[in-house]
């Protein structure tokens, strides 16, 4: 055994401190009489309806155009590529 197992083993051993009785009465006292959290729904609502109506309006303005990028690393589609010579059009 090492010194951790027994210390363990004397805890398991000792007789329960005076000041721990009736400790599980007290905390749930003291739970029972905790205030109610209000709910952040005014508040709350707000925010969400800001950031609806900036998506909405974010989603309806329109974009600006951006030149047509070619996907091929060396210019527009080749006629001799293998994908365009196994379809057989030009």
């Amino acid at each position: 055994m090492n010194d951790l197992d027994r210390a363990l083993a004397r805890l398991a051993g000792a007789p329960v401190p005076a000041a721990l009785e009736g400790i599980e009465d007290q905390v749930l006292a003291r739970i029972g009489t905790r205030p109610v959290v209000r709910q952040a729904g005014l508040g709350l609502g707000a925010v969400t309806i800001a950031a609806l109506a900036m998506g909405v309006i974010g989603a309806e303005l329109p974009a600006t155009a951006s030149p047509v990028v070619s996907l091929a690393p060396l210019g527009g589609s080749s006629p001799l590529a293998p994908s365009t010579l196994l379809i057989g059009e030009p």
